[in-house]
């Protein structure tokens, strides 16, 4: 989620109401200063090494970091014949990076004329995530994409009563389940393992990453594929959920105090 995407205020849904008509959101896009070092890595070589980032918002789309051309290893780039036409800011360039044997395909773009109404973007140049080895912020990894700066995640402690239930089945049951509230998404409740009954579940070989918390490992209940996950090594800012167990309440009865609470439509819904 970020500031443009899901329910985000400039995303596809919103979560909240403004009080005047809003411009349309698709096309809206800020353009702002990104503080950070950052750094992306491709066959031993550091293709791009920055402290005068932009950050580009695009409404519906993640950040993406644009990086002054002088900041980009271009020696190790090759221009390309792909050209991408955007109707709010132009027609994009695109160059391969080579180095040694390995080439990574139209792995970088840029505006090199981009339209009068488009923001400032002439002379920045930005890079595919997955085209890199690695990613740096400041001197720690960055996995996934780049983090929003107005995207937030807290873990707090909660003495509340929560329970899950499938098909009448409890799963688990807890007054000592971490609060996960973060950005565009629903409350997420971790359970100690010792809350939640593992006979139930069988372990999935699906994992997924998340920019905010780490990589995530699945169980699956019955016929409910992936629908308990874990973070075994979860990023510092949400170390306390470590090993705790979280479940889609897209996809279960959960209950919140003996409150049952409405199942969110998010990406993770399924029809029943």
């Amino acid at each position: 989620m970020a500031l443009t995407k899901g329910t985000g205020p400039f995303g596809e849904h919103p979560g909240g109401v403004w009080n005047r008509e809003m411009p349309p959101y698709k096309g809206l896009i800020y353009f702002e200063d990104f503080p950070r070092r950052i750094r992306a890595d491709f066959a031993g070589e550091t293709i791009v090494d920055s402290t005068h980032v932009k950050l580009l918002h695009e409404s519906g789309l993640l950040p993406i970091y644009y990086f002054p051309e002088d900041d980009v290893r271009t020696d190790l780039m090759e221009p390309t014949d792909k050209s991408t036409h955007c109707p709010w800011k132009g027609e994009a360039s695109y160059w391969s990076v080579r180095v040694g044997d390995r080439v990574a395909e139209s792995a970088v773009w840029g505006y090199l004329d981009p339209l009068d109404e488009a923001p400032p973007i002439e002379g920045y140049r930005a890079l595919y995530w997955n085209s890199m080895d690695r990613w740096w912020e400041e001197d720690e990894p960055a996995i996934v994409h780049a983090r929003d700066p107005y995207h937030r995640v807290d873990v707090l402690e909660s003495s509340r009563h929560v329970r899950v239930t499938l098909e009448g089945e409890v799963l688990a049951e807890s007054s000592r389940a971490l609060a996960l509230f973060e950005t565009g998404l629903p409350t997420r409740w971790y359970f100690p393992e010792d809350d939640v009954r593992m006979d139930l579940l069988s372990p999935s070989d699906s994992s997924t990453g998340c920019a905010y918390k780490g990589f995530a490992s699945y169980w699956s209940v019955g016929e409910e594929d992936d629908l308990v996950w874990t973070y075994r090594d979860p990023r510092r800012d949400v170390a306390p959920i470590k090993d705790r167990l979280a479940f889609f309440n897209e996809r279960v009865e959960l209950e919140v105090d003996g409150e049952l609470q409405e199942r969110p439509a998010t990406q993770w819904s399924r029809s029943r």
